[in-house]
């Protein structure tokens, strides 16, 4: 390694000629605590794929970087040579209105397109930060409530341009929803956290704003937790077209449970559709209230340094809330539980105090009894560390990855060096 380090200099006039942005890096460009030698800025995918070939021709590790939101969600990189910073790229390259269809390149913010999109009554349903990139988005999946209804990055995507490791373009899907030559490899990259390729572009279908919008809300108190897993499957099983079933639960067992339920559509259809909404999560007991906005927290995982997802089938959330309590009970922690629980899935997030021992321990705890209360000839479900401090993603390594096998190939296939984003998948390269 000392060998290479000492031979990165040579090769930077080289990434200089491909992309005249390139600058030395430093710690603000650091990936989780990697500080790159270099950090780029591409103005076009013309400029990235003429970085890339230089990368790959000097054995260049390289980290792709939109907004940096997700970058910490997943192990370090083993290596990190070069930062590729999509910002620059941040574009709306066409908006087809008529066809609620859009290509934008990847440095361009969930925000931004909000503005951009909802001057013509039109939205790209993602709930992610504003600050967000679409490259950034699509690379590490990110979805929030909606998508219960409308689905992840990779549901919405109809289209993308990547640049492949060793410099290659390629360009799949197009920008109607009717194309679908190619929709593989969009899919291929949605969650794939930067480990194939670099994501320039991304065309995707969009939704028109919903003319009015009621959030129906259920609290069931401590003692009430079947109630509240009776009501989340109610609520997710209904035709009354929720767009987001949401579970919140700070703080650990002893604290009420929330189911939340988003209405969209026309003002009197949310309202009628609220009020039978209304009913249906009240008949396991819970307080109910109908707002206009949203209720507090919802779609936003407390700040935490230690983040688990738990995926499941709807089914089995009551054994999921038990395994939750007791882990958090017999680690002496008290996770704060939320998500998209109409969807399958719910964010454990600890608190910032919490010692590196019980943060591992609860992880353990938690992994062992999902295990054994939905791989025992019922439902199958996973416990997943989105990001934790070293210790504890030492201290509990992820089991037994579904298609891991899979995953190597594919990464053999478009990385074969492994030097796209190194490490961040523990076991898949």
């Amino acid at each position: 390694m000392d060998t290479e380090r000492s031979l990165l200099p040579a090769v930077r006039p080289a990434l200089a000629a491909a992309c005249p942005s390139l600058t030395d890096g430093t710690a603000a460009d650091a990936v989780s605590g990697v500080i790159p030698s270099f950090a780029a800025a591409p103005s076009s995918t013309a400029e990235v794929s003429a970085l890339l070939r230089e990368a790959a021709a000097a054995g260049l590790a390289v980290v792709p970087r939109g907004a940096g939101t997700g970058l910490a969600w997943g192990a370090p990189p083993s290596r990190c040579d070069l930062v590729v910073d999509l910002r620059s790229m941040d574009q709306v390259v066409e908006h087809e209105a008529g066809d609620l269809v859009a290509r934008v390149q990847a440095g361009a913010t969930i925000g931004q397109l909000a503005v951009a999109f909802g001057s013509a009554g039109q939205q790209l349903a993602l709930d992610v930060p504003a600050e967000a990139t679409v490259g950034g988005v699509v690379a590490t999946g990110t979805a929030g409530p909606r998508r219960f209804r409308y689905g992840a990055p990779r549901d919405l995507l109809i289209g993308i341009t990547v640049v492949r490791a060793d410099g290659v373009v390629a360009h799949a899907g197009g920008k109607v929803v009717k194309n679908v030559a190619g929709y593989d490899l969009g899919k291929l990259f949605a969650g794939s956290q930067g480990t194939l390729g670099v994501i320039t572009e991304a065309a995707f279908r969009l939704h028109p704003l919903p003319a009015a919008v009621a959030w129906v809300t259920a609290e069931f108190g401590p003692a009430e937790r079947a109630g509240a897993v009776t009501a989340v499957a109610a609520a997710a099983g209904s035709q009354l077209v929720p767009s987001a079933v949401e579970l919140d639960w700070p703080g650990g067992s002893q604290r009420p449970l929330r189911v939340g339920v988003l209405l969209e559509g026309t003002g009197p259809g949310v309202a009628e559709r609220a009020t039978q909404m209304s009913e249906l999560l009240a008949a396991p007991g819970g307080a109910v209230t109908v707002a206009d906005t949203a209720p507090a927290r919802w779609g936003v995982l407390p700040d935490s340094v230690t983040v688990v997802r738990v995926s499941f089938w709807v089914s089995a959330l009551g054994p999921v809330l038990d395994a939750l309590a007791a882990a958090g009970a017999a680690a002496g922690t008290r996770p704060a539980v939320s998500g998209p629980a109409g969807a399958g899935a719910l964010y454990a997030c600890l608190d910032p105090g919490t010692s590196d021992a019980d943060a591992a321990r609860f992880v353990t705890l938690l992994r062992e009894r999902v295990a054994g209360a939905l791989d025992s000839g019922g439902p199958r479900g996973g416990v997943t560390v989105l990001t934790a401090p070293p210790a504890v993603l030492a201290a509990s390594p992820d089991g037994t990855v579904p298609g891991l096998a899979l995953m190597r190939a594919v990464k053999d296939q478009f990385d074969p060096d492994h030097r796209m984003f190194p490490g961040r998948f523990r076991g898949g390269g």
